[in-house]
């Protein structure tokens, strides 16, 4: 590992983040209302109409023969009859937001989250739907948000990521990791794999069992390194990939002592394991969709995110679902809603509404912005007989805390939940992103890195600031 602080290694980079102090030098832009993010990712396209937008007309039109007024080019055979919601809706919270029973914890943070009813995506195709959501283009090669707001912000624990991600345990969603790729930006802001409750929740950080390594070869493989990076780094001037390689290894060191303790939810007190669902209460869901396993995995990523953001994380991000086996355990829910998204959904509403009431507990959520998000919604008429085809035409984001008005619904769909009501007003990703960002004090016009001799930026040359979301 590179010792930094002398020689040519330790100007360059010292010229790296001298360059970078400057280009935050200007920041923030404004006064900023929050300092960090939790997006929580639904992969595979959760269904809005069967989750928090609730379609009265779907119960009256419930198995006649679909009819959108338009031509509807489905993305596989989804324009059987109307159909609707599997799970029953209810008023919640001051507000009177009507959720369903799929996701009734949520109801408990209700006042607290603004629900977004008219996004709409560019395509129904998984990865460059997620590619879109997660970095702004529909093509790879470009920086997720958690990399922009890395670069822009920097890190507040020296020994911590600033940017984590919280992968599903089963998989990568659609797109894998160039969906937190730092891609143009320099490499040292690409999102770093956690796995917590695994064996190896830090891949690669502590030799394996009966390794041969130990503290004398292991200094001496570092002077070793040190001497062949020197001598690469001489003939690739500009190039930030060793230096970024070099600071993920030191940073590597640090987590050895600081990744582990944040690791460990043993440490919580009973009363944070139950809010957030990890002492396996009892349900009242029926056998065949029992969601403990869910409640657990999606619980147990909501706790760590706090620990993290509590110690210093700038962005964390929790993906959720990834599995094609039968049952489906992931939001793609072509076959059956009700058996794929309830225990997803259920695990979902316990881990993020215990997510934000800890926040609020500890004084956290009004400078912490916590946004949940899917690639694309799923359509009001069935495909086979109790499935949803994908629907890129609208959905639903929700955004809570951090200078976010709580307790309201921005936008509307139309009865169906087919499309935006006011189709000349739908929201789309760009103003999701450039609103995340105004309220951490950022202009998006202004956050910019030039690459092949373009400007670019996380909103590309779109994006409006919802103010009617604002606090």
């Amino acid at each position: 590992m590179w010792q930094s602080g002398g020689g040519l290694g330790g100007v360059a980079l010292a010229a790296m983040l001298g360059n970078e102090h400057a280009f935050a030098a200007d920041l923030p832009h404004y006064a900023p209302k929050a300092k960090r993010v939790v997006q929580l990712f639904l992969a595979g396209g959760c269904s809005h109409i069967d989750l928090w937008d609730h379609k009265p007309t779907l119960n009256k039109l419930h198995g006649q023969e679909s009819d959108f007024g338009e031509k509807v080019e489905a993305f596989q055979d989804g324009l059987g009859p109307w159909m609707k919601s599997p799970f029953k809706f209810r008023p919640y919270g001051e507000c009177g937001k009507m959720l369903s029973d799929a996701v009734p914890r949520l109801g408990d943070v209700v006042d607290e989250i603004a629900f977004i009813h008219n996004m709409v995506g560019k395509t129904g195709v998984h990865s460059q739907a997620t590619y879109l959501q997660a970095t702004g283009f529909q093509r790879p090669g470009f920086p997720g948000m958690g990399c922009w707001i890395s670069y822009a912000m920097g890190t507040l624990n020296d020994n911590l990521p600033t940017f984590v991600v919280l992968p599903d345990h089963r998989g990568f969603a659609s797109g894998g990791t160039k969906n937190w790729h730092a891609a143009f930006l320099p490499a040292e802001h690409q999102g770093t794999i956690l796995r917590p409750g695994t064996a190896n929740p830090i891949a690669d950080l502590n030799p394996p069992a009966g390794s041969f390594v130990n503290a004398a070869n292991d200094s001496s493989a570092h002077s070793l390194i040190n001497q062949l990076n020197q001598t690469h780094r001489t003939s690739r001037s500009g190039d930030s990939r060793l230096d970024a390689r070099i600071k993920a290894y030191e940073l590597a060191a640090k987590m050895q002592l600081a990744a582990p303790e944040a690791l460990d939810v043993s440490r919580e007190p009973k009363h944070i394991l139950k809010l957030y669902g990890l002492d396996h209460g009892k349900t009242s869901w029926p056998k065949d969709i029992n969601p403990i396993e869910e409640q657990d995995y999606f619980g147990r990523k909501c706790l760590i995110a706090r620990r993290l953001l509590e110690r210093g994380v700038r962005f964390v991000q929790i993906w959720s679902g990834q599995q094609n086996d039968f049952p489906r355990r992931n939001w793609d829910s072509h076959e059956d809603i009700r058996r794929d998204h309830g225990p997803l959904a259920w695990g979902m509403s316990v881990g993020a509404a215990a997510l934000i009431q800890d926040l609020k507990q500890r004084g956290m959520l009004d400078d912490t912005i916590v946004l949940l998000t899917t690639e694309f919604g799923r359509m009001p008429s069935t495909q086979g007989s109790v499935g949803r085809d994908h629907n890129p035409f609208v959905f639903t984001n929700w955004l809570a805390g951090g200078g976010v008005r709580g307790g309201i619904s921005h936008g509307a769909s139309d009865q169906w939940g087919y499309k935006p009501l006011q189709r000349d007003k739908a929201t789309e990703v760009y103003d999701i992103h450039a609103t995340v960002l105004h309220l951490l004090g950022i202009d998006h016009t202004r956050l910019t890195i030039r690459h092949d001799g373009i400007d670019r930026r996380l909103t590309d040359v779109h994006g409006h600031v919802i103010r009617e979301i604002l606090a």
